[in-house]
């Protein structure tokens, strides 16, 4: 059963180390791409801010799946150093999660509330 076990988690940390390098290179080729656009076309800094929301929305996913297969090897982990080793990892990511997340949710707060004043303004400009 402990074989079995070790097989399966083995590549189910592959698969999942697999999934996020993934997500991250692409997230990384879109935001390449994005910059690319708004520097060539000459386009406003919200647009280049854009990017980067779109781009930390990859990594939060990118980072998900790391902190999963940190997750699944220490099931299968046998020293303590080992055990050690992908908690510190796993904190570090989360983290890193948690500080995207929060900044994304910074931007999308200003958004709103840009959103919601440029409403205003458009229905006291209306007779």
């Amino acid at each position: 059963m402990e074989q079995w076990l070790t097989w399966f988690s083995e590549r189910a940390i592959l698969a999942l180390n697999a999934v996020a390098v993934l997500i991250i290179v692409l997230g990384a080729a879109e935001a390449l791409i994005g910059v690319v656009i708004v520097v060539l076309r000459r386009l406003p800094p919200s647009e280049g801010r854009k990017v980067w929301i779109k781009f930390a929305r990859w990594l939060v996913a990118g980072l998900t799946f790391q902190l999963a297969a940190d997750l699944v090897e220490t099931s299968i982990s046998t020293t303590w150093q080992t055990i050690t080793r992908v908690g510190i990892v796993a904190l570090i990511r989360t983290f890193l999660n948690f500080f995207l997340e929060r900044d994304l949710e910074e931007v999308r707060d200003r958004q709103r509330e840009s959103r919601a004043a440029g409403q205003k303004v458009s229905e006291q400009k209306t007779p």
